[in-house]
Parts: C-alpha cells; sequence; structure tokens
C-alpha cells in the first residue's frame, strides 16, 4: 500500500500574519504533532502598495473572488502606504524563534516581500544578493543561525535570482511551481535543489468554479498524487487566522487517512536528487502574473 505524504510549506508574508497567524498555527500544528517549514518575510511590511495592482483585471477579479478585505485584514491592505511598514524581525522575533523551537524548518520568504514581487524580475543578481542577504542576516540572528533554505516571495523567481541564491549556500530553495524534486541547470551549470509547489493555495481556489469554505478540504485533497511529491503552501495570514478552524479540520481528515504531514527538509526525494530540469515562466490559474515554473511540469499539462 502506498502512504500518501504532503510536504507542509508555511508562507509568512505580512506582520500580522507574523503576529496573530504563527502562533495559532503553532498551536494547531502541535495538537496534530505535525512539523512543518515556515519560510518567514522578516523586513519592512509594505504589502499595502500592492493596491496599484488593482488596475490589472486578474489581480482585481481574484481580490473581488477571494474577498480579500475580509481574509487579509484592511491593516494588510494598506501597510507601508498610509504609514511606513514595520520591520517584521525586529518587532516580532521572538514569534519566529517560538516556531524554531517547536521544531519547524526555518526558511527565508523574502525582505520586503511586495518589493521582491514587483521588482526581482527586473533586478541584476547583485542586486537580488543584497535583497536576500538583508534578509538572511536578520533572520540568522533570530534564530541564531544562517537559514539553509528559501521561498521565493510570489513564485517570482528567474535564472538571476537562482545564480544569487548559489553565493549564499542554501541547501535547497523552493521557488516554483511543479512536480518534483530537481536541480536547476543554469549556464551548464547546477544549482541547489528544488522542492516545488505542487498544490493550488487557497486564494487561487476559493470562489471558483463551485469551491467554497465548506468543500474546499475535500477538493485540496483531490489533488494529491499517492506516491509522488505532494507540496501544499498554506499562508498565516490565511489558515493561521480567519481559516484556521478550517486547517484544524484539514489535518483531522489528513490523520484519520493515514496521509502524513511534515517539513520540506525531511523528504526523501532530497537524499539524493537525480533528476535535472530547467525553469520557465508561465501563470497559475486564479493568480495573477507568470511564476516560475519547473519545465518539464508545464510540458506534462
Amino acid at each position: 500500500m502506498t502512504v500518501t505524504q504532503i510536504a507542509l510549506r508555511i508562507d509568512v508574508d505580512t506582520y500580522r500574519g507574523t503576529r496573530d497567524g504563527v502562533p495559532r498555527l503553532l498551536d494547531i500544528l502541535a495538537r496534530h504533532g505535525v512539523t512543518a517549514t515556515f519560510y518567514f518575510s522578516v523586513g519592512p511590511d509594505n504589502m499595502g502598495r500592492h493596491l496599484w495592482r488593482l488596475l490589472r483585471p486578474r489581480f482585481l477579479l481574484k481580490m473581488l473572488r477571494s474577498n480579500a478585505a475580509s481574509l487579509y485584514g484592511w491593516g494588510i491592505l494598506f501597510a507601508g502606504t498610509m504609514w511606513p511598514g514595520r520591520v517584521i524581525g525586529t518587532h516580532l522575533g521572538g514569534v519566529i524563534r517560538a516556531a524554531d523551537a517547536a521544531g519547524h524548518e526555518i526558511g527565508l520568504h523574502a525582505w520586503d516581500h511586495q518589493r521582491w514581487q514587483r521588482r526581482a524580475p527586473d533586478w541584476s543578481v547583485g542586486a537580488i544578493h543584497d535583497e536576500l542577504s538583508r534578509g538572511t542576516d536578520m533572520l540568522g540572528q533570530i534564530i541564531g543561525r544562517r537559514p539553509d533554505t528559501s521561498a521565493a516571495a510570489g513564485w517570482v523567481c528567474n535564472e538571476r535570482v537562482l545564480e544569487a541564491k548559489e553565493m549564499l549556500g542554501f541547501r535547497y530553495n523552493s521557488d516554483c511551481r511543479g512536480r518534483s524534486v530537481f536541480v536547476p541547470e543554469l549556464d551548464g551549470h547546477t544549482c541547489a535543489a528544488q522542492v516545488p509547489t505542487t498544490m493550488p493555495t487557497y486564494d487561487e481556489l476559493i470562489g471558483s468554479g463551485d469551491i467554497t469554505d465548506e468543500n474546499y478540504n475535500q477538493r485540496i485533497l483531490d489533488y494529491l498524487r499517492p506516491g509522488e511529491l505532494n507540496v501544499l503552501t498554506i499562508h498565516a495570514e490565511v489558515e493561521g487566522i480567519v481559516c484556521s478552524t478550517m486547517f484544524d479540520e484539514f489535518l483531522e481528515v489528513c490523520h484519520a487517512r493515514g496521509i502524513g504531514l511534515g517539513r520540506l527538509g525531511d523528504l526523501r526525494q532530497l537524499e539524493d536528487v537525480t533528476g535535472r530540469d530547467g525553469i520557465a515562466q508561465a501563470p497559475v490559474q486564479g493568480r495573477d502574473g507568470d511564476v516560475c515554473w519547473q519545465a518539464s511540469a508545464l510540458r506534462q499539462g
């Protein structure tokens, strides 16, 4: 009998997600005996500056479909616009240390999440390295060691990002969408292994077709592929706050069905990665703009 496993990735994008969502997720995960991989944004919370994207129809549709104001809160939607963005790591380092002390894997998501999503595709390798270094330095000071994994904010990644990350010595990264753990090939050289997200996120699915909070857990489980890589990304701002009860119920269902959950860094597929692949840019259904993909996953459809 094939045992289905889910590698659980938790993105923490904002001040509110760190302050309110992470502690609640730590309680839920502890109750179910689950450890996960947390990717923290540690610099200024300027997420409200995404409001300019309301001019783009796909982003506006996503905001309306997911009822973003109630989902994320007005504090997040205007953070860094009407008032300066607070530096998350400076004010909430204790929350990050609590996640580390509980046995969860700690990685870097971003220094400035909003700036990365908007500007990183156009940055030079040097500018990307400087931005990542600010984040790794801050996170290292908080947990007492340099993080050995990272996940690009919004899956915004390209060849220059991979090149800059190689300078920082991450053991593996989770920067793209795809189907399997692989080693990216870059101009004849290989980079640290990638563990792609394989399953859709809440904001990509909710409100699409007949998907509601009442049937969401079942619908997300429909994406599981027994015996293959299953990586689920949740968000502290969503599953840690307004959808925390739903996430608690999701873990109960997984336990009842014998579905294991754990950290990305503990995946057996990382022990001896042999697959080589490229990366490419393409959209994800339910998300605005292109993201980074494992190239072969796009060809497979």
